[in-house]
C-alpha cells in the first residue's frame, strides 16, 4: 500500500517540501518522482497524473490522482487515522485546518519576494512593508495556536499537518534572515533542525544550479548547522 509522490526541486519547491512531510512525518510508505521543475520537462513528466499540473501530485495504491496539498493532507488524514495528522482535540483541530487555509491562500508578499530557498541565508536582504505584515500576520496565527500546546515543540505541541503546512515559511524566515520575535526564531530553528527537514535539504543541495535561480544581490552566509 504505497502512494506515489510527484516533487520538484527539493530546494526551492516549497510546496513539494509540505507534500513530502506530510508522508514522511507521519510513517506512510511513498514512493518519490522528481519532476523537471526546473529542467523544462514538468508538463511531460506529469502527462499522465492529467489534469493535475503542478507539484506536489500523488496517486494513492488504488490509482487515486490527488492534487493540491490541502486534498492531499484531507486524503491521507482521512486514509490513515490511527496516524493523528490532525490534534486529536476538535477546538484545536479545526484551527490547524485554519491555519493551513490561511497558508495556502495567503502570504503572497512573503512568497512572492522571498522564494524558498535553502542553499544558504540571503543575510543582507531587506523585506517590504508587505512581507513584514505578512511575518505579522504568521506570527499571530502561531501565537493563536500556541493555547492549545500540552507537551511538544511544535505549533500544536505534537506535530501535525499545519507543521508541515508552514515549513517552508520558516525556511524562508531563515533563508532571508527576517525579523520575527523570539518565540517565532525557536519555532523555525527547531522545524529546519527536524531530522526530515534535515534530510529533504541535504537531498536538494546534491544538485548544483548555475546560474543559481533565486540570486537577490546580496550578502550571503552559511545555512545555520
Amino acid at each position: 500500500m504505497t502512494y506515489d509522490l510527484y516533487i520538484g526541486d527539493r530546494t526551492f519547491s516549497s510546496w513539494s517540501l509540505r507534500g513530502w512531510l506530510m508522508m514522511e512525518k507521519f510513517n506512510i510508505p511513498h514512493r518519490v518522482h522528481l519532476v523537471g521543475l526546473y529542467a523544462g520537462t514538468m508538463t511531460a513528466d506529469m502527462a499522465h497524473l492529467a489534469p493535475a499540473r503542478l507539484v506536489p501530485a500523488m496517486q494513492t495504491p488504488d490509482g487515486t490522482i490527488v492534487a493540491e496539498s490541502m486534498a492531499m493532507a484531507e486524503t491521507l488524514a482521512e486514509a490513515h487515522p490511527a496516524s493523528d495528522m490532525w490534534p486529536t482535540d476538535p477546538v484545536a483541530r479545526a484551527t490547524a485546518r485554519w491555519l493551513c487555509a490561511e497558508m495556502a491562500s495567503g502570504f503572497g508578499a512573503l512568497r512572492a519576494e522571498c522564494a524558498m530557498q535553502l542553499q544558504h541565508v540571503n543575510a543582507g536582504y531587506t523585506p517590504s512593508d508587505a512581507t513584514r505584515t505578512d511575518l505579522a500576520r504568521i506570527e499571530t496565527l502561531w501565537a493563536h495556536a500556541a493555547q492549545f500546546k500540552t507537551d511538544g515543540p511544535w505549533l500544536f505541541g505534537r506535530y501535525s499537518l499545519a507543521d508541515a503546512f508552514y515549513a517552508p515559511v520558516c525556511a524562508r524566515i531563515v533563508g532571508y534572515d527576517l525579523p520575527v520575535g523570539e518565540a517565532a526564531q525557536t519555532y523555525c530553528a527547531t522545524t529546519i533542525n527536524d531530522p526530515a527537514f534535515k534530510a529533504w535539504r541535504a537531498e536538494g543541495l546534491k544538485v548544483t544550479y548555475d546560474p543559481f535561480p533565486y540570486d537577490m544581490g546580496v550578502a550571503t552566509t552559511d545555512w545555520p548547522a
